[in-house]
């Protein structure tokens, strides 16, 4: 016989669409065998009642009205007797017993997993709604112990309503093949007794046949045997599944997962502050988060998952919520897990997919490798310590090469990295931050002199409120980028990128291992004076970072979406020396041209200060020019003034003859002039 399509009893108590929609498959398959069997048994019960009606051995009317004919009657009459009595064995029986035992079993079966099903979404209901703040012991309990029996139920029916639903595949072939045979088998005895003469190839068809109900019956014994044991085995190994939150030490997390699926709350919002939580099937598909309503055939697109961020949120009254937030920040959804271990799973699940593990070859093990390599790579270990400690001697009459051999065996993601101490580039025993604290006061102009005293108290994030908004808005420059802060650390050295890349796996590693998935969103201002941090919410600036200050800026090598920037401040952990903080942020995507509009910020405000320098030099060039042009022109005055007083001292020297007969000289009126000028010159000298 053909394989036996069979329903899943392993996936009874995940209880997933699919299984539900394959569910729904072999319920129609059984409505329809019930209708085609109603429907066979009222018409074998015609030919079982066609047999008995018109010979009848006890019929004295025929009896007496056909005499002649009587021993022929009699003949047949015994004949039909045995033919109806052989139909209501070999063809009524059987499609009877199927009719009343069989389908109304499955009938039985689905009510009460139908009721089931309800309780135990009941149950799950009012687990859900379990207040987180007003914690009730007694509640939770009878809450709890709820939830179990009713799953508890629900798997128990589920898997015998399969297995019944199951068993019929091979029960209907056997119901509709039995009432055949047994028909034929009557009709064949029936017409052996009228003639000896039997086709052998019928009878060799109809024994084949009867084989093959045989074989069918005994390899459903077996199978049903089978799929009893498979219950016994899943009811013992499932009994600690049926709390909802299980114990994590029984049941650790998997966090190297890539795929996943289960059952989620989503919350949707029905108003300004009203909201309700559906709950759905979701599961993965490569990089999108699919969800699937119950009673649907397939899932839906719910969002697409690539390069997106997620994180654990505290919402309204509810446990184990997360938030997922699309790569271009435009869609996000908060969903709720059953249990603890399913919020953290999800969360690495999603993690790892952002990340594009999953079009890797073996993505659970790539998963798994980055994930212990986080674990290993939070700041020195007290064996690199020691092994540092015990090459520093060496390393001291060798070559540099020696120290870069000695930290090259702690397998660094980066190959500049390995050539570098771990020291040289963060502080010792540096505590991460991994949240914005926003200043006191902001955008004080008394706060933009911390950067240049080191005796003032200065901010934790070392920045500066000293610009403006009318200096801002003047500004050549406006690009706003969407950011999410994930930590920031001083470090020693800031004259190379390998102290981002460094900073970026310490603080990420931090992350992992603590389980911190909480980023703050805001809006990155990126502009000609300074960097600023702006809440999108309320458009207040929590940070504000000076230009300037910003002396070293990268993005992460394999990961574009991770950047980082050094700020060079006053103050730190010594006050009398410049110290670098080191700032870690995740964007949409977006970390190259974050990290190339910075630069270009920097380039104009190079530009605008050589422009300023260039001008003043010019304004000073002019103001020189000038000054000699006065000088110049004061000169030539004076030499002027000496020349006309020459001229007139000349003047007035001449001898002013007379004539010998007594005649005086008529002078001309040019003389005459010249005259007086000189007896006035003369008169000047006379005073001077």
């Amino acid at each position: 016989m053909p394989g036996i399509d069979k329903l899943p009893i392993e996936e009874t108590l995940e209880d997933s669409p699919q299984t539900r929609s394959l569910l729904g498959v072999f319920e129609e398959d059984a409505t329809a065998i019930s209708n085609y069997m109603n429907q066979l048994y009222q018409a074998m019960h015609r030919i079982y009642d066609a047999q008995r009606f018109p010979l009848g051995g006890d019929d004295e009317v025929m009896s007496s009205t056909l005499q002649q004919f009587s021993k022929v009657i009699d003949e047949l009459s015994s004949c039909h007797a045995v033919l109806s009595t052989q139909l209501a064995d070999a063809m009524m029986f059987p499609i009877t017993q199927f009719k009343e035992r069989d389908l109304k079993e499955i009938l039985t079966l689905k009510e009460v997993f139908q009721i089931a099903s309800n309780d135990h979404d009941a149950a799950i209901n009012r687990y859900s709604r379990l207040s987180k703040k007003r914690e009730n012991d007694k509640v939770k309990y009878e809450v709890t112990e709820d939830v179990y029996t009713s799953r508890k139920k629900q798997h128990q029916t589920m898997m015998h309503y399969f297995c019944a639903l199951n068993t019929l595949q091979y029960k209907k072939k056997i119901a509709l093949l039995e009432p055949l045979l047994g028909y034929m088998q009557a009709q064949i005895s029936f017409f052996k007794m009228g003639s000896e003469n039997l086709n052998e190839q019928l009878e060799e068809f109809l024994t084949n046949i009867g084989t093959s109900v045989q074989n069918v019956r005994r390899e459903m014994d077996s199978d049903v045997e089978t799929m009893q044991q498979t219950i016994e085995d899943l009811e013992v190994a499932s009994d600690p599944l049926y709390v909802p939150d299980p114990d994590p030490t029984k049941f650790p997390v998997n966090r190297n997962l890539t795929r996943k699926a289960g059952y989620l709350n989503a919350r949707n919002k029905t108003g300004l502050v009203s909201s309700t939580w559906d709950r759905q099937f979701y599961f993965t598909q490569g990089g999108n988060l699919m969800s699937q309503a119950r009673g649907d055939v397939a899932g839906g697109l719910a969002m697409d998952i690539d390069n997106c961020s997620v994180m654990a949120v505290d919402c309204e009254d509810r446990r184990y919520c997360f938030q997922i937030t699309s790569f271009d920040g435009k869609k996000s959804s908060i969903l709720q897990a059953e249990s603890k271990k399913d919020h953290e799973e999800w969360i690495c699940t999603i993690n790892n997919i952002s990340k594009q593990i999953y079009l890797s070859e073996n993505p659970e093990e790539i998963a798994a490798r980055v994930n212990q390599s986080a674990l290993e790579a939070v700041t020195p270990s007290p064996s690199f310590q020691q092994r540092h400690e015990s090459l520093r001697p060496a390393a001291q009459s060798r070559p540099p090469t020696a120290r870069t051999s000695s930290s090259g065996s702690l397998g660094s993601e980066s190959t500049n990295l390995a050539a570098l101490s771990l020291d040289s580039l963060v502080a010792p025993d540096t505590p991460i931050q991994f949240d914005i604290i926003s200043p006191v006061c902001e955008d004080q102009p008394g706060q933009a002199k911390a950067f240049g005293q080191g005796g003032r108290r200065t901010n934790p994030f070392g920045e500066s409120g000293g610009g403006t908004k009318s200096e801002t808005e003047d500004s050549i420059l406006h690009q706003l980028f969407i950011v999410r802060f994930l930590g920031s650390m001083e470090v020693k050295s800031d004259d190379s990128p390998d102290v981002v890349y460094e900073t970026m796996r310490q603080i990420l590693a931090a992350r992992a291992i603590h389980n911190i998935f909480r980023m703050t969103e805001s809006h990155l201002l990126v502009t000609c004076d300074c960097l600023k941090l702006i809440d999108p919410q309320t458009q207040v600036t929590r940070l504000t970072f000076p230009l300037p200050c910003v002396v070293l800026y990268a993005t992460h090598q394999e990961n574009k979406r991770l950047f980082g920037f050094v700020l060079r401040t006053s103050g730190g952990r010594s006050e009398s020396n410049l110290s670098s903080v080191c700032y870690i942020f995740e964007s949409n995507n977006e970390g190259e041209k974050i990290c190339d509009s910075v630069g270009l910020a920097k380039q104009i405000a190079l530009h605008a200060e050589l422009d300023r320098r260039a001008s003043e030099k010019q304004k000073e060039m002019e103001r020189v020019k000038e000054k000699q042009q006065k000088e110049l022109s004061k000169q030539k005055q004076i030499e002027k003034d000496l020349e006309e007083q020459s001229r007139l001292i000349a003047a007035s020297s001449r001898p002013n003859q007379a004539s010998s007969e007594g005649q005086f000289v008529v002078l001309s009126s040019s003389q005459s002039e010249e005259s007086d000028l000189g007896e006035e010159g003369k008169k000047r000298e006379s005073e001077a």
